[in-house]
């Protein structure tokens, strides 16, 4: 707990992995208890894998969107839990336009290289193979990782807008060889972790 650009935040150093073997109760857990204590905004952050052959490695990706390859549903049992519908509409998923436009402009005035997309949740623990980097892009995805994904869908349904950035460690583009490690990963993170902190602060 502390601040951040002036406001009042709650941070999370790391977060709780499906692929680590918790559930999807614990992996959103963190999120409830933000509700509980009046969070408004959820800020999420990821690293992962970019299929778009626009992108580079260490660009910034705002995300517009995801497409949910997890095999458990965060919300499934959830019943009327804080008194809502279990089938909550995802149209309205959150990414919100009005902060996606002010990331978009303070990354321009500070000279911050953004892209934009939809964002993969998968399973994991294993990086992807080149087939299926082909199939994760040709349904739609610009960008693949093992996170995010839950958190988001439980932050709509207490009602917390959303705002993602995943940075791109790797590329898993068609007809490429692809080749990387998690330390691989870990260093285009760590390399761009500066510049994504500058855009939320």
């Amino acid at each position: 707990f502390g601040k951040l650009g002036g406001k009042d935040i709650m941070a999370m150093e790391g977060r709780f992995h499906y692929y680590e073997g918790y559930s999807m109760k614990e992996v959103t857990f963190p999120i409830r208890v933000m509700y509980e204590l009046g969070i408004k905004t959820l800020f999420v952050s990821n690293a992962s894998g970019g299929m778009n052959p626009d992108f580079k490695i260490g660009d910034l990706m705002i995300i517009t969107d995801h497409i949910n390859f997890f095999p458990e549903h965060p919300i499934r049992g959830a019943g009327n839990l804080l008194g809502q519908s279990q089938h909550g509409h995802m149209e309205a998923v959150g990414y919100e336009m009005y902060v996606k436009l002010l990331n978009q402009a303070i990354a321009a005035e500070k000279g911050i290289r953004v892209v934009h997309g939809v964002y993969i949740g998968v399973q994991g623990p294993t990086f992807e193979t080149p087939a299926e980097y082909k199939m994760y892009h040709r349904l739609g995805g610009d960008a693949v990782g093992m996170s995010t994904v839950p958190e988001v869908i439980v932050a709509h349904h207490c009602g917390i807008k959303t705002f993602g950035i995943s940075i791109i460690t790797d590329l898993g583009l068609e007809d490429t060889p692809v080749e990387v490690s998690h330390e691989d990963v870990q260093i285009a993170a760590n390399n761009a972790q500066p510049l994504m902190t500058e855009i939320m602060r």
